[in-house]
């Protein structure tokens, strides 16, 4: 390191310590924030913890979830505290487990030159005795989620009577969760208590309630505006029709790659659904609802943290609490019933000063609520078009472009073998190579999105204008110079999930039947993936595909339908023989060579 980064180092160090120190904390904490690489105390900082460390007050902060809440309250409690001591005096209570070993690592962090610190975590899903023990070794501060807490104080477990400082984070989440009962249990087993540190999002008609009920004249920090969202938030939505809401969410995702984002739904069934769906069609995803143990759960949110996993898609209910830094979006697949539950879904990105953006997919017959949302919320929003095929292709193009430019090849011996690719593609030009490339990467992806519909919701206006120069093309499925149109024929908005024309057998088109259904895993626009990826046969060829559970039948042009059973009919999926042929044939086939 040079003498001028050495000075620059000290001279941030010294500007750290110093900002820190003019609130008032000790030598021992301002070691630790010099070791974490603090830099600026953050707003809710500055003002909760000189007021928390004068005099022993109830306090009520109102600020957003990763603004630094966590240092807010952990740094004066852990200078309040007699060290010395083994009696518990601090218990901070949080909504979920994640929150709850997040807030324990952090608080062990900001104590780590307190010799003789102790903080245990205490939840659900983990052995009852051994957290129970942990305490009675000696533990100055208990996190705690609210349930498990009010088991252990049931059954005998824990003694908090000489509790000092209580703190409620994310005090709104609480008692969405329906915690309210737990949280009132726990807090009259704390009748030693000197205050109540309050730290919330947002500030319901309930936690007015509960403050009033406990607390005495609590002092009140707001950062912000209450109830507003992250103005480094970026809202958009798009409205569709009900039918197109995956296809949607699919188009949304393949529109913005490098995406590292949480999608919302409103049931578990549908998170489930979701996620098995975009699994099957390739995407790193995966779920957390109710229906998971906890082991489940923390191999996901693992992974998830880990970036292993690029979309996380969650119920609000299993979410709450999740802390992950650096999510890039949002999605809300289906809007939420109310308000505040769009605050906390749209708080997970956004958040330390970096932007984030949430998207909300709305059907047509949501507007009103989704308007409700809007004026409520106070921000702006922006309506955007869902992105055609192209705009996706085109997108993932430079996505792709960029990252092969930016490649590290600075590492790994790649000198030894370009005379071998020199001589490899010496009668190769250069446009070929890339042209290669872009095919070995892009081809899948260009198949699929080569005639995507249009998935935007239109007013019976502008559909009417817009379809004109096609009706006269439908009445027969053909384009002025007597070629397919191009959506091939079928329908642009004919209500069903594949979207496609009834066509009249004997007119040019065969049906075929094959043994692959819905009980193998597939959906329409997965099986309609499959079945051109297989015979190289592209979307105008087909018509009408109808999916059963065991087995679906393919309208087809007659001249491609050859072509597509070659390609499937004998081939193996996951073990089981495909069978295909002429579904006018009675189910009959010709039998191959060695059957």
């Amino acid at each position: 390191m040079s003498i001028a980064s050495q000075r620059t180092r000290i001279i941030i160090l010294y500007n750290t310590i110093t900002a820190f120190k003019a609130l008032g904390l000790d030598e021992q904490l301002l070691q630790a924030i010099t070791d974490m690489g603090f830099e600026t105390p953050s707003e809710v900082q500055e003002q909760a913890i000189p007021i928390l460390l004068e005099k022993d007050t109830d306090l009520v902060a109102l600020a957003q979830t990763g603004t630094g809440k966590t240092a807010a309250f952990g740094f004066p409690m852990l200078q309040k505290i007699n060290i010395d001591s083994r009696t518990t005096q601090g218990l901070i209570l949080s909504p979920t487990r994640e929150l709850c070993l997040q807030i324990t690592n952090e608080m062990i962090n900001y104590g780590k030159h307190k010799k003789g610190l102790n903080v245990v975590a205490i939840y659900g899903g983990a052995s009852i005795q051994d957290q129970a023990r942990n305490i009675k070794k000696g533990a100055q501060v208990i996190v705690a989620t609210p349930g498990r807490m009010k088991d252990m104080i049931s059954r005998r477990m824990i003694d908090i009577s000489k509790i000092e400082y209580c703190v409620l984070d994310e005090a709104d989440e609480m008692l969405n969760m329906g915690f309210q009962e737990d949280i009132e249990f726990i807090l009259k087993n704390t009748p030693n208590r000197e205050s109540i540190w309050l730290f919330s999002a947002t500030m319901p008609s309930e936690i007015r309630k509960v403050s009033k009920r406990y607390m005495k004249e609590p002092v009140e920090v707001t950062i912000g505006k209450v109830n507003a969202t992250n103005k480094s938030i970026d809202h958009q939505y798009y409205v569709t029709s009900a039918q197109y809401r995956y296809e949607t969410l699919k188009r949304i995702i393949d529109f913005n790659p490098g995406i590292y984002g949480i999608i919302f739904t409103r049931t578990k069934a549908d998170a489930q659904d979701v996620s098995a769906r975009l699994t099957r069609e390739g995407y790193d995803i995966d779920a957390i609802h109710g229906d998971l143990t906890q082991q489940q759960r923390d191999r996901v949110m693992g992974q998830f943290r880990d970036k292993t996993l690029q979309l996380l898609i969650a119920t609000d209910v299993a979410a709450r609490g999740i802390d992950v830094q650096g999510i890039t979006h949002v999605i809300n697949y289906e809007l939420p019933d109310d308000v505040e539950v769009y605050t906390h879904r749209s708080g997970r990105t956004g958040r330390a000063g970096l932007q984030g953006i949430c998207i909300s997919i709305v059907h047509s017959k949501e507007m009103y609520k989704f308007k409700q949302i809007e004026r409520i919320n106070n921000s702006k929003f922006s309506k955007l078009d869902i992105p055609s095929g192209k705009d996706v292709c085109r997108k993932q193009f430079f996505f792709f472009m960029e990252k092969l430019l930016s490649a590290d090849i600075s590492h790994g011996d790649y000198e030894t073998y370009v005379p071998m690719l020199a001589e490899k593609f010496a009668d190769v030009s250069k446009e070929d190579v890339l042209k290669r490339v872009a095919a070995m990467e892009f081809d899948r992806f260009l198949k699929y999105y080569e005639n995507a519909e249009d998935l935007n919701h239109r007013d019976k206006g502008r559909r009417e204008q817009s379809d004109a120069p096609d009706q006269a093309r439908r009445r027969d499925g053909r384009d002025r110079d007597g070629g397919r149109g191009r959506d091939g024929g079928r329908e642009r908005d004919g209500g069903r999930g594949d979207n496609r024309k009834e066509f009249a057998r004997g007119g040019g088109y065969s049906r075929l039947f094959v043994n692959l259904g819905t009980k193998d895993g597939f959906y329409k626009a997965s099986f309609l993936q499959y079945i051109l990826d297989m015979s190289d046969l592209k979307k105008d060829a087909l018509g009408r595909i109808d999916m059963k559970d065991m087995n679906s039948w393919i309208e087809i042009e007659k001249g491609a339908a050859k072509q597509m059973v070659n390609a499937l009919d004998g081939k193996n999926y996951n073990g089981r023989r495909i069978r295909m042929n002429d579904a006018d044939s009675g189910g009959e086939r010709k039998p191959r060579r060695g059957e």
